[in-house]
């Protein structure tokens, strides 16, 4: 829900099978975007990642940069 910590929709990495730890996700709190306040995962905006969810297949390569 949009009040959960991961916001409206949580993607999960993994690598060669393995779950890396780390999260493509929304925040209900946007003050908090672009900010250090996670263990290391992407916070977006929940509209963004709601978008980005709905254009993404189970699968797709991930690169960050």
């Amino acid at each position: 829900g949009l009040k959960n910590p991961l916001g409206a929709r949580a993607m999960y990495l993994f690598n060669k099978g393995g779950d890396m730890g780390y999260r493509l996700h929304g925040s209900p709190e946007w003050f908090s975007i672009g900010k250090a306040m996670s263990s290391g995962c992407i916070r977006l905006m929940n509209q963004d990642i709601i978008d980005l969810y709905d254009r993404t297949s189970v699968g797709a390569k991930v690169i960050v940069m």
